[in-house]
């Protein structure tokens, strides 16, 4: 259960990409891979690599996913925009 509160708030995060500029590596697909895949490795982190059961999980398990996903689309974030700078200036 904690593994899908994990992933659940990544998906929440992720909606509010759309706010941002669509520089994410690999569009706003990328995105979303980015901000589950980090909530669920930071919750994985914080629980010491074991996914807490269904009596184990609480409204803070899901809050634990926050810094991840936000990492995940920071990280995605910046490779995004690296690349097309880098694009950018092999046109120039």
């Amino acid at each position: 259960m904690g593994l899908l509160a994990w992933a659940m708030m990544g998906l929440a995060i992720w909606h509010f990409t759309i706010w941002l500029p669509d520089r994410y590596w690999g569009g706003i697909v990328g995105a979303f891979i980015g901000s589950v895949t980090g909530a669920v490795l930071v919750g994985l982190i914080i629980h010491g690599f074991s996914i807490p059961g269904p009596h184990a999980t609480h409204l803070v398990t899901a809050v634990e996913g926050i810094p991840g996903s936000l990492i995940g689309i920071g990280l995605i974030y910046l490779e995004g925009s690296r690349r097309e700078r880098l694009h950018a200036l092999a046109q120039a």
